[in-house]
């Protein structure tokens, strides 16, 4: 595991002796709770780890380029990704980033853990690490980034939980820093239609488009929304949104 130095912006609990009892239940008492939407999202996600990548090559490979441009990541920064998935964003991120501290998370540890295996094999001299940690309830302390990067997470939560997500990634970037948000476009209606059926019938992996609504929420968080794009990848749509705070 990489040791940092003393700008770890983790709190008391150090990358190599992470306590995931702050994020998630313990794993005996599942059985004895409700399984929420986060819970089936994650044993989703988690049987997905080993094939989710080829969506990001069929659908969100452009929307990724999009979003790292418009981050302005430069190296040596502090970079943070939620949700990383199988990690091709964050490989993309660690690459703009050799110098600098990438860290992910995913709510999927065994998507948290794929995204660190590739980096680690295609970066070893990086510092990088990443975590199955709720987006929800992030141990970092204030102010701990220079950019926050999220792509295709708010499909998945309710809209509290929307709303709590984005004062968090508030809370831990920096003062002016940068955050950069992808989203499943809703301006094709053919898409919008067919987004809809696969929703309903498997809304643990597809969720709901949400991106018509998100812009308001992103400003009254604290934001303030400087870029605003459209990316097709063929049928595909996405919107990229660049904040400031």
């Amino acid at each position: 595991m990489t040791r940092l130095t003393e700008r770890n912006p983790l709190t008391e609990h150090s990358l190599g002796n992470f306590d995931y009892s702050l994020v998630s239940p313990p794993p005996e008492a599942l059985d004895a709770l409700p399984e929420t939407v986060a819970e089936r999202t994650r044993r989703v996600y988690d049987r997905m780890a080993g094939i989710y990548h080829l969506s990001t090559f069929f659908f969100h490979s452009r929307a990724h380029r999009c979003a790292l441009q418009a981050s302005g990541i430069r190296d040596g920064m502090r970079v943070l990704e939620v949700a990383t998935g199988s990690g091709e964003m964050f490989r993309r991120l660690v690459r703009a980033n050799r110098n600098g501290l990438n860290c992910g998370i995913d709510l999927s540890p065994n998507m948290a853990a794929r995204s660190l295996r590739r980096v680690r094999r295609d970066h070893p001299e990086a510092r990088a690490t990443c975590h199955a940690v709720d987006a929800r309830h992030m141990p970092f302390r204030d102010g701990s980034f220079d950019a926050v990067v999220c792509c295709y997470l708010l499909e998945l939560l309710s809209s509290d939980d929307i709303e709590l997500a984005l004062r968090e990634f508030r809370r831990v970037l920096r003062a002016r820093g940068t955050f950069t948000l992808t989203l499943i476009g809703e301006n094709t209606q053919l898409f919008n239609r067919a987004y809809r059926v696969c929703g309903r019938l498997a809304p643990a992996f597809w969720g709901r488009q949400v991106a018509e609504r998100v812009p308001d929420l992103i400003e009254a968080a604290g934001f303030r929304i400087v870029t605003d794009r459209n990316v097709r990848q063929g049928f595909y749509p996405s919107r990229v949104l660049t904040s400031r705070r």
